[in-house]
């Protein structure tokens, strides 16, 4: 009898011990910084779904719309190392660089360049992907653009889109003509398909996703721009935690093939059914 009792005293007290943090806990070490999000739990992206293969809405065989891209399933692989929960937040491209300037979101992940003159409004992470820049007319224009300096005609008119590193492009290599700004890539798509547009400058593996849904539309000129030798993850400014967390995981996506295989599966789906720019 004691000795049943002795061994109930005894387990009382394991119990005990687990139960005040004498077993193994979770709880970080006490030289370990915890990441701050906005959202406790949560890693809040903002992205701008009118840039495919990076970003869009996918149609599935029922008819639903989900959002995909390579930098959406980034998002995911990120948030996943994190041990967080991923919340996207669907805006505007001028949007992503507002939600992060006012740090009202963790993260945008929408193909930014790491432009230097965005630097006071965001940390950028380690490129997680190489692109370039391209001008793009419609079939039957090719003639007009033959090379870089024959961007700059006076009489024309080039979009780009709001906020973006095209914007400057165009003002670089096209200041006499109109540059007219618009807030989607999918407006401008049709502003040149309509003839409304005489060019445009878009991120070439967008002008190449594009280009498979709509082959009206003709890459002609290859845009040289130094800091648009690939795309960053734009990171909430002064989190350092964040910012070092987020790297770590790029540099896992490229090192285990993640990255790769998440570029190839982006650009599979968007030449399926795609809805351009945001959901109403």
């Amino acid at each position: 009898m004691k000795r049943i009792v002795s061994l109930l005293l005894a387990a009382v007290m394991v119990f005990a011990l687990s139960a005040c943090g004498g077993g193994k806990t979770n709880a970080p070490a006490a030289n370990e910084k915890k990441i701050s999000t906005v959202a406790e739990g949560k890693l809040t992206v903002a992205t701008s779904p009118d840039f495919a293969p990076y970003e869009f809405y996918a149609v599935d065989e029922s008819g639903t719309p989900h959002i995909a891209g390579f930098d959406m399933a980034l998002a995911q692989y990120i948030a996943d190392d994190m041990g967080l929960e991923l919340e996207i937040v669907p805006m505007d491209f001028d949007g992503v660089l507002m939600s992060l300037q006012t740090k009202s979101v963790d993260i945008g992940l929408a193909g930014l360049s790491a432009d230097p003159k965005r630097e006071n409004i965001m940390d950028f992470s380690q490129l997680y992907y190489k692109g370039g820049q391209s001008f793009v007319t419609v079939k039957g224009n090719e003639a007009k653009f033959p090379d870089l300096a024959s961007l700059n005609q006076s009489g024309i008119s080039v979009g780009a889109q709001t906020g973006s590193i095209q914007v400057d492009l165009a003002q670089q290599y096209s200041a006499d003509t109109d540059i007219i700004q618009l807030a989607k890539v999918t407006e401008i798509i049709a502003e040149l398909l309509a003839g409304k547009l005489d060019g445009a400058y878009i991120e070439t593996a967008v002008a190449q996703s594009y280009s498979k849904n709509y082959p009206e539309l003709a890459i002609v000129v290859d845009v040289p721009y130094t800091e648009s030798e690939g795309s960053a993850v734009g990171v909430s400014k002064g989190n350092a935690e964040l910012l070092a967390a987020v790297n770590a995981a790029i540099g896992k996506a490229l090192s285990d093939g993640s990255m790769d295989r998440f570029v190839a599966e982006a650009n599979e789906l968007a030449t399926g059914e795609i809805i351009e720019g945001l959901l109403d």
